[in-house]
């Protein structure tokens, strides 16, 4: 299932770039597969996530979600424990220690839902890097906490405001500010998307999920699971979550996609549901688009799913048949959001909760001795207040 040395998954992927951009993506692609074979860097990335970032992560027997939905066992992935609440420190993590040694002084981000800004502003306090983070205006308003926690790290937060002012915007802007600055500067992209090697380089890297979870539910069960469940934007937490189990024929791997205000509407950003083959930030992949073929503006309660495509080797996965991609709604979200809070006092990301609406859905069709794994890739705090104005309640940080 891995990438041949073009970065295609089947008809997927690829690098699709200004010749600007060009020597230094072969040089990242040169240097990664320096470095992901060096014992040395990877004891020292090893060492930064058990001990700085807190893995392993928990995989959590939620009983009584269990035995209310009446169905199969349902084990949480706890990445919502990682230091800085969610998924995206592993990623990070790999790659700012990457551009370290790469001889970069400086990093820059996109960011969504804020989760991936304030993990990169974290590793480059932490490693001593010059930091500047790209988030949608739009974004920035839903998402202030986490600006602030970035601004608190020492990162400039700069505002975008160009298109629908959310994560396609930012990461337009941040593949601009590359272009312009390559000398010293890597850019940490924060999904498995983008040209050739940052899909192959970000799943490589949050692979420790399902490489976790895989030997957890083992020694809890004695077996595989029936059923892994993650919610799905650019992807990363999922593909993280179903990489070490897709030579598992008999595990069934399900994305959940945000469908915003139903996929039958223009307000979806369920690119599975309702894309089509095109080209966009690097990569062939499926994309949102109108009836000219333009990226569409697409919508959802989630910044950190609100986003018009998926990874290639999601579209890979999809098309071969291998998982399978499911949209829900806003509402869907939301009641379970609150559910989960209600029953395994956990308050997850709005981005989980996708998944997690969907586990409740799919529990009861099964028996109680198979089980599913679902990712909670983050925590919620930081939509608590959205969550609260969307039920009517006019709460304020």
């Amino acid at each position: 299932m891995n990438t041949n040395t073009n970065g295609r998954f089947g008809d997927f992927g690829g690098c699709y770039i200004p010749e600007i951009l060009m020597g230094e993506i072969v040089r990242l692609e040169a240097e990664y597969e320096r470095y992901k074979n060096d014992a040395d860097f990877q004891k020292e990335l090893t060492t930064l996530l058990n001990e700085y970032a807190g893995r392993p992560s928990l995989l959590y027997f939620a009983e009584k979600m269990s035995k209310d939905l009446g169905g199969a066992k349902v084990y949480l992935k706890r990445e919502d424990l990682n230091h800085t609440g969610s998924h995206k420190i592993n990623n990070v993590l790999g790659q700012a220690l990457l551009a370290k040694k790469m001889g970069k002084t400086r990093v820059i981000a996109e960011t969504g839902a804020g989760q991936h800004g304030v993990a990169t502003a974290t590793a480059a306090a932490l490693l001593g890097l010059e930091c500047e983070v790209f988030m949608g205006k739009e974004d920035m308003e839903r998402q202030l906490l986490n600006v602030y926690r970035m601004k608190l790290l020492g990162t400039t937060v700069h505002a975008v405001t160009s298109g629908s002012m959310v994560l396609k915007d930012a990461v337009n802007e941040t593949m601009r500010e590359w272009a312009n600055r390559m000398e010293d500067t890597h850019y940490v992209l924060g999904s498995v998307m983008g040209p050739h090697p940052f899909p192959m380089m970000v799943r490589d890297f949050q692979a420790i999920i399902s490489k976790e979870a895989r030997q957890q539910i083992l020694e809890k069960e004695g077996k595989l699971p029936s059923v892994v469940i993650a919610c799905v934007g650019g992807g990363s937490n999922a593909i993280g979550t179903f990489y070490n189990f897709i030579p598992d024929a008999s595990v069934q791997l399900i994305g959940c996609e945000a469908a915003g205000r139903g996929v039958d509407t223009a307000e979806t950003a369920a690119t599975v549901a309702t894309g089509r083959l095109g080209v966009f930030h690097g990569m062939k992949s499926l994309f949102c688009q109108d009836s000219d073929g333009q990226i569409a503006p697409v919508y959802s309660i989630s910044a950190g799913l609100d986003y018009p495509g998926i990874g290639p080797e999601h579209a890979f996965l999809h098309d071969s048949g291998r998982a399978k991609y499911v949209p829900v709604t806003d509402e869907e979200a939301v009641q379970a959001f609150e559910y989960l809070a209600k029953t395994e006092g956990i308050i997850c990301a709005i981005e989980s909760a996708h998944a997690i609406a969907h586990a409740i859905k799919l529990a009861g069709q099964l028996s109680p001795e198979e089980s599913i794994i679902v990712c909670i890739s983050g925590r919620g705090d930081k939509d608590v207040a959205a969550i609260a104005r969307y039920r009517g309640e006019d709460l304020h940080e």
